[in-house]
């Protein structure tokens, strides 16, 4: 994506389901889970680069002996600083007992970290600190076995305030207003009520404390824990957890916004938040992962099978489709078709920009991500070409035959214009000499630009068209082509994602500028916005739950192409000397490209829950009134 967006975070869990020595003398090594758990996060770092963040639980240890470990880092390179660190322990203990690996339950004793469950996380900051303190998992810590607890999640809550809120009715003292610990602490109110009252029916039922504690562990029903824990939660989230006793789960939104998918065989229970992770790590076909249905979770207990339970009733799945367009791995089988389904979807749209004219045009793509989609329209174009070929072949003209032989050499112009120099882009940390420096981001391919070209640049998203103006567009115009064409796979962004991207502010969205200046342009801008505040401001001032979203009025009396077309012009007005056309999806190909995920709320101001649209008013109310605050 040209603009700067937060990724979403990943979760990884991993469940053995047999001792580290059953993995000892099978895969040749006590240390396969964990193994195992360091490629699951490699393999997410593109969900999260502020931060990562490392649990584990050993079971069946004696009392006195430590079983819960956890480390976290905020470093640069966060997922090696943590392994780095634990392989460190590893080979400081292997110097007193060089055959420690050769021993399991020794090295289990012996080694932090090293243990039968597993729960790992990568994190991009969505828009809070990244201080170490913000990274997870987070830790919950008892005496008891059972009522320690471990959360890790690609979350965000939409009504933050009111959970802390209920927590505090409860008679807790939250240390922080963030949603992790918000949810982190109403689990946790729900699992010590469900063990007290377990305990209660032992304590009946003649056993004592000692004796109760395995009991606790078995008779505990965690899926009526988070129902009971979740039945507020307003937002979109794959929640994963693991208890003392050994018990671990994963909980889904029921609308299925934030992804989760798992595997199970005999051996293991793995979750993820995306599938070829799973399908790479454990070399598994992409038959046997499942994904986790909205409003499901999937619970293991120590020594059993996992389970799907309902913990909530399922919402018409509004599965995030920038899951599919940008946040995921390209690698999933299903996500590569919907890429270039999208790049060949839009490619028509690109055919009217260019006039069908082949040979004064050339395709390219930034950044790498849209890579994908690239390759979908360009398939489009060569089988454009392939029809006009086979169409004047039947018409079998005889005076065609020049024309003819230009059709059988002609091929889409492909080159690679535009290379990040990523090492430049780190070393921009100064506002004041930020415009000049950001312009150089991008190195471009001299030399293979016409001045009667077309240049069609195809990317993921444009989001707030900033590194478009100052870095991309400022780039491609020194190659003087006739004409530049920027061509979105997504749809245009019109509204904020308060559902895990960072995306946050209406004024940051250029579609959002572009829309205000076209009622500036009919002269109705303040009667326009004054009227949209009033009814933003009423339903907040009214606590209105089930409010509709009253920013769709903004863009309501435009097409898409109008807003396109002015986008074109507020990002031509540092002096292009080429002409800029702008073409973004639209929502009706997007939906044909990723049938599975039609959560579009950013694109189409549909949010899937009530929270939502309280939000997206919010944000106006922000907006209007100067505030540069977040909305939920």
């Amino acid at each position: 994506m040209s603009d700067a967006v937060k990724h979403e975070c990943g979760i990884a869990l991993i469940h053995l389901k047999k001792p580290l020595s059953y993995f000892k003398k099978k895969y040749g090594t006590s240390l396969y889970g964990i193994n195992k758990m360091y490629l699951m996060m490699e393999k997410q770092h593109n969900r999260g680069q502020d931060g990562a963040g490392f649990a584990s639980i050993k079971l069946d240890l004696p009392p006195g002996q430590r079983y819960i470990s956890r480390i976290r880092s905020n470093d640069s390179e966060p997922i090696q600083d943590i392994f780095k660190k634990i392989n460190n322990r590893v080979v400081s203990e292997l110097k007193v007992s060089p055959n420690l690996l050769d021993n399991a339950e020794e090295l289990k004793l012996r080694v932090p970290y090293i243990g039968e469950i597993m729960l790992g996380h990568v994190r991009y900051g969505t828009f809070g600190k990244n201080t170490l303190e913000s990274v997870h998992p987070f830790l919950r810590q008892n005496n008891w076995k059972h009522r320690n607890l471990i959360i890790a999640g690609n979350f965000n809550m939409t009504n933050v305030t009111e959970l802390f809120e209920n927590l505090v009715e409860l008679g807790q003292h939250p240390k922080e207003r963030a949603d992790t610990i918000t949810v982190m602490e109403k689990i946790g109110h729900f699992l010590d009520d469900a063990v007290a009252k377990i305990y209660k029916k032992l304590k009946k039922e003649g056993f004592n404390k000692a004796e109760a504690s395995p009991q606790i562990a078995s008779r505990l029903d965690m899926s009526k824990v988070l129902t009971k824990a979740s039945k507020n939660w307003d937002g979109g989230y794959a929640i994963a957890g693991m208890l003392g006793h050994g018990e671990s789960f994963v909980l889904r939104d029921p609308s299925g916004i934030r992804p989760a998918y798992y595997y199970e065989d005999p051996e293991i229970v793995t979750i993820a938040s995306e599938r070829p992770v799973i399908q790479t790590v454990f070399d598994v076909p992409f038959t046997k992962i499942k994904e986790l249905q909205p409003g499901r979770a999937i619970i293991t207990k120590k020594g059993e099978s996992a389970k799907i339970v309902k913990v909530l009733e399922q919402l018409p799945k509004k599965s995030c489709s920038f899951e599919r367009i940008y946040f995921s791995r390209g690698s999933d089988a299903e996500i590569y078709r919907e890429r270039k389904l999208l790049g060949r979807k839009i490619f028509p749209e690109v055919l009217k920009f260019i006039n069908s004219d082949f040979k004064n045009t050339v395709f390219s793509f930034i950044p790498n991500t849209a890579e994908t989609s690239f390759y979908g329209m360009i398939d489009a174009a060569q089988e454009h070409i392939k029809k006009m070929l086979l169409d004047l072949i039947q018409k079998n003209s005889p005076n065609n035959t020049k024309y003819l032989e230009e059709l059988i050499t002609l091929k889409p112009r492909i080159e690679k214009i535009a290379i990040k120099d990523a090492k430049l882009r780190t070393f921009i940390t100064e506002d004041s000499s930020r415009d000049d420096l950001v312009a150089h981001v991008y190195d471009v391919t001299y030399g293979v630009i016409k001045k009667t070209d077309n240049l069609v640049i195809i990317d993921d998203s444009i989001v707030r068209g900033t590194t478009l103006e100052k870095s991309i567009l400022r780039m491609l115009d020194r190659l003087n082509p006739s004409k530049i064409i920027i061509v979105s796979s997504a749809p245009q962004i019109r509204y904020p994602d308060c559902y895990g991207i960072d995306m946050a502010k209406l004024e940051d969205f250029i579609a959002f500028k572009a829309a205000i200046s076209l009622h500036e342009d009919l002269g109705n801008k303040k009667i326009i916005l004054d009227s949209i505040y009033k009814k933003c401001k009423d339903a907040i001032i009214n606590d209105i739950q089930e409010t509709e979203n009253f920013v769709k009025e903004l863009y309501k009396p435009f097409t898409s192409n109008q807003i396109s077309n002015k986008i074109a012009e507020l990002l031509s007005q540092n002096g292009l000397k080429s002409e800029l056309k702008i073409i973004y999806q639209s929502i009706e190909n997007l939906h044909k490209s990723c049938p599975t995920h039609q959560g579009d709320w950013y694109f189409s101001g549909n949010y899937p829950t009530p929270g939502g649209n309280r939000v997206v008013n919010k944000a106006f109310i922000n907006f209007y009134e100067g505030n540069s605050t977040r909305a939920y």
